[in-house]
């Protein structure tokens, strides 16, 4: 059976998450729906990001991503239909592809439905549609316009010097512990075979990766890499995020001041956490 998963920044707190389901399930019947996260921080792209990413892997070719993150940057804002390695990503044209994909898509085309009175329910019911089309094997081009340019974004990167890695906390799970956005690949490309501090506080340092949170007492910390492949910081049985007081981003008020909500995501201000190599 068919797959839709659905990722958006609405939460879960009003009814809207529940109608977008129950029309996806009369009009796209033949789909099984799946929720990745429904409570992405508005404008929090790079957690959107990583929530997207790190879900991907484990979906068959075929399925269908909803991606209803900030949908309304712009009020004219292309939406798109995009295939990248045999699935599919419906998502508004606001660089978010390419963070999730870590590059351009195979193949990207405009979705041309009405946006009259737009609002979340127009957009699904335009989705729906595309997926309808899909289903009867219709390509891309004939789904909507073929394009080449639409906003792109990189997704967030470490700093990488000789002698330290600087990574930014990019999500903090419902245990409060947190995720750094330094892959394992990263880390040791930088670390090549040297001892190394994880700072997370000034004085504080965690020295060894661990492959387990049992592999330390309980209220030891922590540091392994998740099954996403990135950097994770922990205590086991405790709280990391509250007991270090990090915390993923925090709006710069001087800049936020006076700014329209569609720039939020710009002034995003995300804590690090450096790693030194001796």
């Amino acid at each position: 059976m068919a797959i839709i998963t659905l990722t958006s920044d609405i939460g879960l707190q009003d009814y809207l998450t529940g109608a977008i389901k129950g029309f996806l399930h009369q009009n796209c019947p033949h789909h099984t729906l799946i929720d990745i996260s429904h409570e992405v921080l508005p404008f929090n792209f790079p957690q959107a990001a990583y929530l997207c990413k790190s879900a991907l892997p484990w979906f068959p070719e075929g399925t269908c991503h909803f991606i209803l993150v900030n949908l309304f940057d712009h009020k004219k804002a292309p939406y798109l239909l995009c295939r990248h390695q045999d699935q599919y990503f419906f998502c508004a044209d606001n660089g978010l592809i390419t963070m999730v994909l870590g590059t351009n898509p195979d193949e990207v085309c405009q979705l041309n439905f009405e946006t009259s009175g737009i609002n979340m329910m127009s957009v699904i019911k335009g989705f729906a549609d595309a997926v309808t089309a899909l289903d009867y094997g219709t390509s891309l081009s004939d789904i909507g316009i073929p394009v080449t340019t639409f906003v792109e974004r990189k997704p967030l990167q470490p700093l990488m010097h000789d002698d330290y890695i600087e990574g930014q906390i990019i999500y903090i799970d419902r245990f409060e512990n947190v995720v750094v956005n330094i892959t394992r690949e990263q880390f040791e490309h930088c670390r090549r075979g040297r001892s190394f501090k994880i700072f997370v506080m000034r004085d504080d340092y965690i020295s060894h990766i661990s492959e387990s949170y049992s592999d330390v007492p309980e209220g030891g910390k922590v540091a392994m890499f998740n099954t996403a492949g990135y950097l994770e910081i922990a205590i086991n049985k405790g709280n990391a995020a509250g007991l270090f007081g990090l915390q993923s981003y925090s709006r710069d008020p001087d800049n936020y001041r006076g700014t329209v909500d569609s720039q939020f995501h710009k002034h995003l201000f995300y804590q690090t956490i450096r790693i030194h190599f001796e």
